[in-house]
């Protein structure tokens, strides 16, 4: 098992909004990327950075998006839609939408409208 299974999703997100931010685009916007992704809304999303949820338990509460397999592309050297482990590859889902929210893409093209 992977050791980013049991790192908690409140110690990581901090460094998305950093990234995002740095380069112009907003918390929000990462917000609502993650709800895209996971179904979360505002609160749920809340709860699970209060709790400190494992990635791992993050996912397993999570109604991913049925077009989150449209994500492609490179991640960490690895792509992403090649991953054959289903919770690794739902994290570099999630690297993937925060680096193209970083990266300046447009919100209709991060979300797969």
């Amino acid at each position: 098992m992977s050791r980013i299974f049991t790192v908690s999703f409140a110690s990581v997100y901090p460094h998305y909004v950093t990234k995002v931010e740095k380069k112009g685009r907003t918390k929000a916007e990462l917000d609502q990327v993650i709800e895209w992704l996971t179904g979360f809304d505002a609160a749920a999303l809340k709860q699970h950075l209060a709790a400190e949820t494992t990635f791992e338990d993050f996912f397993a509460d999570a109604h991913l998006n049925p077009r989150a397999s449209s994500i492609t592309g490179v991640v960490c050297g690895v792509r992403v839609e090649s991953i054959d482990d289903p919770l690794m590859q739902k994290i570099r889902y999630l690297d993937k939408l925060v680096d193209e929210l970083a990266k300046g893409k447009s919100m209709d093209k991060i979300l797969r409208a």
